[in-house]
């Protein structure tokens, strides 16, 4: 029944993920995204059937943190009016966009826990939005390419540095997918999430006994 919270909650914030790329490369130069019709919250027009469908049901049916990704939003870096600088802020908004959840689900539980802690579904809703959109952001945060994390690291090293970097990019993926199936991505972020997480419980207070 849980899935029944936490799914729309995950498809929400990949789609908002990937809306926040192309709106902000959109106000530096590039609207391809725009032009694509991919500046929208349509679900339809963001799924992706590896990062969608397989990767969440592979964390449900392994125990692991729910987290996926989207369809990811055309990009034409040659459209941007500085392309080292806006390929790095276009590459952050994601990650920022879920940060923002985070922040804004923390301070609704906060007043939650204050003014309705009997309030058990929306405490619940709100946990789980803190959970799937800190990991999200995390997870793209890797600085491995076509990661956003890659593309912001990529903007403060030497341009032959950068692009030999970047020319990772057509194997990253693959590593990623190793990583996941592995186990070896959740030994290496798992343990930072849930730090992290757990040091929001702590600002939060509360009992979360039962949810």
């Amino acid at each position: 029944m849980d899935a029944i919270v936490y799914l729309p909650i995950l498809f929400f914030s990949i789609i908002l993920h990937e809306y926040a790329h192309g709106y902000v490369a959109c106000r530096n130069g590039d609207d391809t995204a725009y032009i694509l019709g991919r500046l929208t919250f349509n679900p339809l027009k963001h799924i992706d059937l590896v990062g969608s469908v397989f990767v969440p049901f592979f964390c449900l049916i392994m125990g692991w943190p729910l987290f996926g990704w989207a369809k990811p939003v055309p990009i034409n870096p040659y459209n941007l009016n500085n392309i080292r600088n806006d390929m790095a802020k276009v590459a952050f908004a994601g990650p920022a966009s879920n940060l923002l959840l985070v922040l804004i689900s923390v301070l609704l539980l906060k007043l939650t826990f204050m003014f309705s802690p009997n309030f058990v579904v929306l405490i619940k809703v709100l946990i789980y939005a803190i959970l799937i959109n800190l990991l999200l952001a995390m997870f793209n945060l890797m600085p491995i390419p076509p990661l956003d994390g890659s593309k912001i690291v990529a903007r403060f090293l030497p341009l032959q540095a950068a692009d030999r970097y970047m020319r990772f990019e057509r194997y990253g993926m693959l590593l990623v997918i190793f990583l996941i199936f592995t186990g070896a991505f959740s030994k290496i972020i798992v343990p930072v999430f849930y730090f992290v997480f757990n040091l929001i419980l702590s600002f939060v207070g509360g009992s979360f006994n039962g949810l």
